[in-house]
Parts: C-alpha cells; sequence; structure tokens
C-alpha cells in the first residue's frame, strides 16, 4: 500500500510543477531596491494569486512574505509586490508562489537591499547594465520581410556580467500599427516582449529601472498630441517597477533614483514633446500661435533643474530617450529644441551644478558625444543602442563625437562605478551580443567639476 502511495505521488509531483510553470507568463522580475523595502514583479498566464517568500542568504532560516496579491485579466495578469521586511546592505533569495503552490524556476532568483553606507563608510563599488531599442519578432503583425530583431542571446551576455541593476533607455519594447490604439493590444505587445525565454534570468535576479522612447509611448517619432498616452503611461508603470513619478498622475513617467551615491533622473521626452515635422514651414501668425517648442516642457524642465541643483551625488546621469549633445538635427535630436536645449544648459552651467552625464538610446547605434564648456568641465553624451532591434549606420557629421566609440552592431553597456567618496571613477564598458568588449573609457568625478 505503502509503495502505491508513493508512485502516486512520484506521478503526481512533476504534474503539480507543469501546473504551476503554465501558470506563469514572465518573470519573476526584481523592480526597484531601496534600504527598507524592494518591489518584486510577475505576470501569470489567468487570474491568479501570487505571493513571494525571502530570506537573507546568510538567515535562511528567518523567512519572510510578501502580501497575497490577485493578477486581473484587466492588468494582463501583471502586478507589483513589495517586499517590505529587507534591511539595509542584505542580499537575499526569493521564491515565487501562485495559488499557494511554489513555482520553481531553472535559475537563481535573487535581489538586494541598498547599503546604508552613509556617516559610515565610503560608498560601495557597483556595477550597472544599460541598453535600447529592444524588438522581440512576432511575424504576424511585424512588417513583411527580414525580421526586425535578433541576437536575443545578448540578454544572457548581460545577465554573465552579473550587474546590480539593468537601466532600460526607452523603446523597450516596440508598439505596432496593431498595438497603440487599444489597451488590448498593447498588453499583448508588453506581454509578447515581457516572456522572451532569453529575458527571464535577467530579470529574475537582476534590478531593473526604465525610462521610455517613442515606440512604448506611441507610433515612431511620436509627441505629446498622441492621443493614447494615457493608457501606455499605465502600460509602463504596470510592466516597471520604479520607485516613484515625481510629476503626478497625469505627467508621464519622469522619476529619480539612487544607487548607492550616484542619482539616477529618468526623463520623459515624449509626454510634452512638439511636433518638429515641417515646422520650418511655418511662417508669420501660424509660428506665433504655435509659441515655445519644449521638449520636456516646463515643469519637468524645472524639476530636473532643482533637483541637479539639490543633488550632492558624484556622478548625476541624467536618462533620456533621446540624444541631447549630439548637434546634427535628426527626427528626435534635442537639437531641434534649441532654445529649451540651450536653456537647460545654461541652467546647469549657472547653478554649477558637477558631476552631470547624459544617458541615452534611440538612435541604433552606439556613440559617445564630448561637448566642451569655457569656463567648466566638458559634458559627456553617453548613447547605447541597440540591443536586439535592427541596427544603423549613421552618415552625419556629429562633430562633437569622440572618436572609436561608435558601435553599428547590436550592443549594451556596463558602467562600474569605483573608488573612495572623494575620488569616485566611473568606467564605461561597451559590450557586443556575443559578449565581447568594444571600446572603454574612464571618466572620473574629480574631471566633472
Amino acid at each position: 500500500m505503502k509503495k502505491n502511495i508513493a508512485a502516486v505521488v512520484l506521478f503526481l509531483f512533476p504534474l503539480c510543477l507543469f501546473a504551476q510553470k503554465t501558470l506563469l507568463q514572465s518573470g519573476p522580475m526584481v523592480g526597484y531596491s531601496e534600504m527598507r523595502e524592494v518591489a518584486l514583479w510577475v505576470q501569470t498566464t489567468q487570474a491568479a494569486k501570487v505571493k513571494f517568500v525571502y530570506w537573507d542568504g546568510q538567515n535562511p532560516a528567518q523567512k519572510f512574505q510578501t502580501a497575497e496579491v490577485s493578477t486581473v485579466p484587466e492588468k494582463a495578469h501583471a502586478v507589483t509586490a513589495i517586499a517590505g521586511k529587507v534591511q539595509p546592505g542584505k542580499k537575499y533569495t526569493y521564491e515565487l508562489y501562485i495559488n499557494g503552490k511554489k513555482t520553481e524556476r531553472p535559475y537563481p532568483l535573487a535581489f538586494q537591499s541598498q547599503p546604508l553606507w552613509q556617516w559610515r563608510t565610503d560608498p560601495p563599488a557597483f556595477r550597472f547594465a544599460t541598453g535600447s531599442c529592444f524588438f522581440v519578432n512576432e511575424a504576424d503583425y511585424d512588417r513583411a520581410g527580414k525580421p526586425y530583431g535578433g541576437d536575443y542571446q545578448i540578454m544572457t551576455r548581460i545577465a554573465e556580467q552579473k550587474p546590480d541593476f539593468m537601466l532600460w533607455l526607452g523603446d523597450n519594447t516596440y508598439l505596432r500599427e496593431p498595438d497603440w490604439n487599444t489597451w488590448t493590444g498593447i498588453m499583448h505587445r508588453y506581454t509578447h516582449s515581457r516572456s522572451l525565454p532569453e529575458l527571464q534570468p535577467l530579470l529574475g535576479s537582476v534590478h531593473h529601472y526604465a525610462t521610455w522612447d517613442d515606440h512604448d509611448y506611441g507610433p515612431d517619432n511620436s509627441d505629446r498630441s498622441f492621443w493614447n498616452k494615457d493608457q501606455t503611461l499605465a502600460a509602463f508603470k504596470l510592466f516597471w517597477a520604479n520607485p516613484n513619478y515625481v510629476l503626478g498622475a497625469h505627467g508621464g513617467i519622469t522619476g529619480t533614483f539612487f544607487w548607492n551615491d550616484v542619482q539616477f533622473f529618468l526623463l520623459d521626452d515624449r509626454w510634452y514633446k512638439t511636433p518638429n515635422y515641417n515646422f520650418t514651414a511655418l511662417a508669420g501668425e501660424a509660428a506665433n500661435l504655435a509659441g515655445p517648442r519644449p521638449l520636456l516642457g516646463g515643469a519637468q524642465l524645472q524639476w530636473l533643474v532643482d533637483a541637479l541643483t539639490y543633488s550632492r551625488a558624484p556622478f548625476k546621469f541624467i536618462v533620456i530617450g533621446s540624444q541631447v549633445l549630439n548637434p546634427v538635427e535628426q527626427d528626435d535630436s534635442y537639437t531641434f529644441y534649441k532654445e529649451e536645449k540651450e536653456k537647460l544648459l545654461k541652467a546647469i552651467a549657472d547653478a554649477k551644478v558637477p558631476g552631470v552625464i547624459f544617458l541615452d538610446g534611440d538612435r541604433h547605434f552606439t556613440s559617445m558625444t564630448k561637448l566642451e564648456r569655457p569656463g567648466t568641465y566638458p559634458l559627456y553624451d553617453v548613447t547605447i543602442s541597440p540591443l536586439t532591434a535592427g541596427t544603423y549606420n549613421p552618415k552625419e557629421n556629429n562633430t562633437l563625437l569622440i572618436p572609436g566609440t561608435q558601435v553599428t552592431d547590436r550592443n549594451f553597456a556596463i558602467m562600474e562605478v569605483a573608488g573612495p567618496r572623494t575620488d569616485r571613477v566611473l568606467t564605461i564598458r561597451v559590450m557586443d551580443a556575443a559578449g565581447k568588449e568594444r571600446w572603454t573609457r574612464e571618466i572620473k568625478a574629480s574631471e566633472l567639476k
């Protein structure tokens, strides 16, 4: 009799595991990290109850759990739970439970809380990965011809670098004609992109932060006139676990976060963006009616300048979907918005803000641009693109391009901040889809004063 029961248990056990796996659509994903809480995200295939159990790796006997939360079809069965019993500077292992049953994953599930180093030690060194333009093919809805996406193994190469977090620079999913007009279409496309098998290990043990650009906001080169931006904003907030949105419910995705002593400013280059097509053809009264031409808009620009002025971070990364310093006029360049661009650069100079670096994507090639400024330090603009989308070899005269930094195949960057508090150093390494290093540069915080 006992043998028969054991046989039944052995038979049913793998079936139970299979049943749990079929309830998991994508993730789990580790979101923002703070000293007292960490965000954990997951998407199921149908309505379910999910929770996370987690423990300090050095004290596995004491386990904690998040509140149990329900996934619902109206939100594509995606949900974020909060691990609110973490302590600063700890590394945790976690498990996912769906409908009360543990869901096994064939790779590590882990997260970390940020350390309380202030007034105690030098800030710890840390590493983050970054990139933009993440296209996942879907033949039934993509344009005809050669598939636009590829080299998905790049996500494995990123995970192998073991960064503390991944910073997504926009075009993190590509909404297409069947997608951007409806909530159903938007949820379909987000789900398809997030479910890429090669992406899952990176989601499970690396923290994630994101800004957006035109393709996860709406159509190509879309601006403030996009009719469905309230829904794409809701989708962004549903699928990413950023810590804050500083301009309120209808102010786009603008926010900020710290990692150790470095501050990141996540900007929205779409919500307030003035149309730029054929604008130079406007004349006379039509141009007067058009008024000022913002890219960021007054409220966002004022917040950014205030926040930069207040910040004491040795490096202040301004993270934005579009290139900032490239002087060439192309579809989404800040150069189309000269008045506001100059206003921002002048404000940074007038306030004597140290440590500013622009970090962006969009262009489907990687490059590093340097703007010399009389009487103060130079500004750098680091563009990292694309991850899996199509590549582009620009034929443009970027007079500020740093020689040897242009990469025209799929790539990502690993950035490390290290050194004592008073002498922090940023090292930038650009790597291709095979994990081969293409170039490296070093910037000292002392050089940005």
